[in-house]
């Protein structure tokens, strides 16, 4: 064998050897998260808020207690994550939001959502009925109707010169 093939095998079986490792990881990974959000849920409670205002800030700059940002890594201090300014009874509260229901969630409005603590698990439900946004068009679906809006226009614009040639 030449020194290629070497190389070209001791290649391939690091290669598989990564996706192998990969694949245990983040299966390890997704169970950890899985029971986090089952524990999240469990100590959960049915509230009813007042939605002021949301916003996606750095956690630093978002108003949440100093005790939240101390325990949260350094590295992940910086990153934005979604936050609701609601009425909580009397008190005015920054709360943290799960990106699912923070889409979700209108604002100036009274919504029943699921919370632990600080942190809004779940929307239940608002007056007026909670409404998703819009899902947003990938790249490939807007040239896929542009092209079928062309197609559409051509075929319009055949029929009508048909038609004057047949007068």
């Amino acid at each position: 064998m030449t020194t290629g093939w070497i190389i070209f095998i001791i290649v391939t079986v690091l290669l598989i050897g990564a996706l192998v490792g990969l694949t245990i990881l983040g299966k390890k990974m997704q169970k950890k998260q899985e029971e986090s959000e089952t524990t999240m849920r469990q100590g959960a409670q049915i509230m009813s808020i007042f939605v002021i205002d949301k916003s996606r800030k750095k956690l630093v700059e978002s108003g949440l207690p100093q005790i939240v940002i101390d325990q949260t890594p350094k590295y992940l201090r910086r990153s934005k994550v979604p936050v609701v300014r609601a009425k909580v009874g009397p008190k005015v509260m920054m709360l943290m939001c799960d990106e699912k229901a923070f889409n979700l969630i209108p604002e100036k409005k009274e919504v029943k959502v699921l919370m632990n603590g600080i942190y809004i698990v779940e929307a239940k439900s608002a007056r007026g009925g909670l409404e998703a946004p819009p899902v947003k068009k990938t790249f490939r679906q807007k040239l896929q109707d542009k092209y079928a809006n062309l197609r559409k226009q051509e075929k319009e614009t055949e029929t009508k010169k048909s038609k004057k040639k047949q007068k």
